[in-house]
């Protein structure tokens, strides 16, 4: 198949409400080894002594979970690509260690032979890298680790979250339901820290006390006049050098009635 007929046969199977045995059957048949030859390499060997799930099953399971956008079903079923490429069996169990970066590297160089467009593929291989991101999470992060993840996933964090829901197959429902917690925890965490750094960046650059120091006044409506008008300049002119401010306070000042009044 020509690479305009390998995408369109990939999408067709990818975008119905369940595409499970659409995958399945393009596994078994053999069209995956033509559409996407990393796939039917997901199906590790099951090794009797370092048994892990099949990876394969795992995939379709998670992409089958996902809503049929096109961005988010070709993140899931690629987030594991690096898998077979990466395993080890060292120190009694399996690894898969940086498969996140292995396998956005293999994604990008299949879709691009497909030639999907350029900035999907670049959603997607981003995705596919931060697909493990959360998994720290549980140990504990810093509000600063937070604002990282959201930073680092930018628009595509609404596609990042759901991934990670998807990736929980475990049937195990205490285990799936302690997961879905700490997503909802950690996008509450998200959205109160956004909303904390609105609040911050709404503050003027030099709080009341420093504006009565400089000015040499006391409380009253003058400092709120002055705390209004630096506000002002913030948003319209960002944040100022300290000497600049200053020099902005004092023209500001002496444009006032209680300046003049003496």
């Amino acid at each position: 198949m020509s690479p305009e007929e390998r995408r369109e046969t990939l999408n067709s199977i990818l975008l119905i409400d369940d595409p499970t045995d659409g995958l399945w059957e393009a596994v078994d048949s053999g069209i995956a080894a033509e559409l996407v030859p990393e796939l039917p390499a997901l199906r590790l060997e099951q090794d009797p002594i370092h048994r892990h799930k099949d990876v394969l099953a795992h995939t379709i399971a998670v992409t089958a979970k996902t809503s049929p956008d096109l961005c988010l079903r070709l993140a899931a079923l690629f987030h594991d690509i690096g898998k077979p490429r990466t395993r080890s069996f060292e120190h009694g169990g399996v690894t898969f260690r940086h498969h996140e970066a292995v396998g956005a590297k293999m994604a990008r160089r299949r879709l691009k032979e497909m030639e999907y467009d350029k900035d999907l593929i670049a959603d997607v291989t981003e995705l596919v890298r931060l697909s493990g991101r959360f998994k720290g999470y549980a140990d504990g992060w810093s509000d600063s680790a937070v604002r990282r993840y959201a930073r680092d996933a930018g628009h595509l964090l609404g596609h990042l979250n759901e991934l990670v829901r998807c990736d929980c197959t475990t049937r195990n429902k205490a285990k799936a339901q302690r997961l879905q917690a700490l997503i909802d925890q950690l996008e509450e965490r998200i959205v109160v820290l956004a909303r904390d750094d609105r609040r911050a960046a709404e503050r003027p650059q030099m709080d009341g006390k420093t504006v009565m120091t400089h000015l040499g006044v006391g409380g009253g409506p003058v400092v709120g006049r002055a705390l209004a008008y630096l506000l002002e300049v913030k948003r319209t002119e960002g944040v100022l050098s300290d000497a600049e401010i200053l020099a902005r306070l004092e023209t500001w000042w002496t444009e006032q009635p209680e300046y003049q009044a003496g």
